[in-house]
C-alpha cells in the first residue's frame, strides 16, 4: 500500500497509549516533511500538556514544545524550516538516513529500507518527491506500524525491527545536528521531544521478549 502525507493527527491526545504512539510520530511527519501548515499549528498551540500520570518522562519535552509553539508565529516556524531543511542544493541540516548512515545520500542504507519496506507491502507515495529514508517517511511508517488495520503487517514485531534497522541508528545524529544550528529555535525543540520520545521508544523495544 502507498503511505500519504501529511496526516490528519491530534497533538496532545489522551486516547490509549498505542493511540497516542501513532499521533507523536504522524506529529514529527508533519513538522519534518515540509513547513508546518497553520492549521496544525493551531492544534499543536492548544494541545493539552498535562499527561495522565504526573511527571512523566515526555511531559516536560512535550510542554516545551507546545510553548516554542506559542511563543513563534506560523511565518517565523515557517521560514526556520526553510533555513534549516530547505533551499537549492546542499541544506543546513539532512533529514534522509543514507546521510547519517553512510555520509552519502541514496546508499546502501536506502537499498535495505525499499527492500524492507516491499516485504511490508508498502511503497512511497508517487507524489512524494523525497526518498524513503526522509525523517518524515520513517516516522509515518512507524505510525502506520502502530495504528495498521493489518496486524500480519502492523504488529510490535515489524515495529521494533524497523525501528531498530532504520531509524534508532541515525535519528539521534540528526537531532544533534538540528540542536547545534544556530537558526534552531523551534525545531530545536522539536529535537529535546524526538530525543526523549525515541529514547522512551528503544526502551520499550528493549523490554519486549
Amino acid at each position: 500500500m502507498s503511505l500519504p502525507l501529511p496526516l490528519e493527527i491530534s497533538p496532545g491526545s489522551a486516547l490509549d497509549e498505542e493511540t497516542a504512539r501513532a499521533e507523536v510520530y504522524g506529529l514529527l511527519a508533519q513538522l519534518l516533511y515540509a513547513p508546518p501548515e497553520p492549521p496544525l499549528l493551531a492544534q499543536l498551540r492548544v494541545a493539552a500538556t498535562e499527561t495522565p500520570a504526573a511527571g512523566a518522562f515526555l511531559e516536560e519535552p512535550w510542554r516545551d514544545l507546545v510553548a516554542a509553539a506559542r511563543g513563534m508565529s506560523d511565518v517565523a516556524i515557517h521560514n526556520e524550516y526553510d533555513a534549516l531543511f530547505g533551499g537549492v542544493g546542499k541544506p543546513e541540516v539532512y533529514v534522509f538516513g543514507s546521510h547519517y548512515l553512510s555520509g552519502f545520500l541514496n546508499e546502501k542504507p536506502l537499498a535495505a529500507l525499499r527492500g524492507d519496506l516491499a516485504r511490508l507491502g508498502l511503497a512511497r507515495d508517487e507524489a512524494m518527491p523525497e526518498t524513503e529514508d526522509h525523517i518524515a517517511y520513517v516516522c509515518e511508517v512507524m505510525r502506520y506500524l502502530i495504528a495498521g488495520d493489518d496486524v500480519a503487517v502492523a504488529n510490535l514485531t515489524h515495529q521494533r525491527q524497523f525501528f531498530g534497522d532504520h531509524l534508532q541508528p541515525w535519528v539521534t545524529p540528526l537531532c544533534d545536528a538540528v540542536a547545534a544550528h544556530p537558526k534552531a529555535r523551534f525545531y530545536a525543540v522539536l529535537s529535546a521531544f524526538m530525543r526523549a520520545f525515541f529514547s522512551v521508544e528503544s526502551q520499550g523495544f528493549d523490554m519486549l521478549p
